[in-house]
């Protein structure tokens, strides 16, 4: 199985919305190591990286289902419940949904995921996020 890490970090949403207006004024570039995915906690973070979904990412890697009807019959959770999860992992770039003769399949894109966080999230080196934001 190939490893495909995934760098998650935790940020409050005030900070978060700072941060991105900044990047869409073009006043603060993210470097290339900060995390590509961002959480509100570690309470949000667990709950889209819980066992329940880690075990979900599992049986998809391991029987590479066709469908979502076959993934409902694998992994023994209704479709209702697996649509909203996988949706949810989506989200976050976690699992691709593509189309295959009209239905979706599943595709794990991160198997291993590094958390970071800390202050620095919120005031980046030289504080270039504070004061883009001024």
């Amino acid at each position: 199985m190939i490893t495909k890490v995934m760098k998650v970090g935790i940020i409050s949403r005030e900070d978060y919305v700072k941060r991105t207006i900044a990047i869409a004024k073009g006043k603060y570039k993210p470097r290339r190591d900060e995390p590509s995915i961002w959480f509100e906690s570690l309470n949000s973070m667990s709950q889209v990286l819980s066992s329940d979904n880690q075990n979900l990412l599992k049986v998809i890697i391991e029987h590479k289902p066709r469908s979502l009807a076959e993934l409902e019959k694998l992994s023994d959770r209704k479709k209702s419940n697996l649509s909203r999860t996988l949706k949810t992992l989506e989200k976050y770039g976690i699992v691709e949904l593509p189309k295959k003769e009209g239905k979706l399949v599943p595709k794990v894109m991160a198997t291993d995921f590094k958390v970071e966080f800390g202050l620095h999230y919120s005031k980046p080196v030289n504080n270039e996020l504070e004061n883009s934001t001024s």
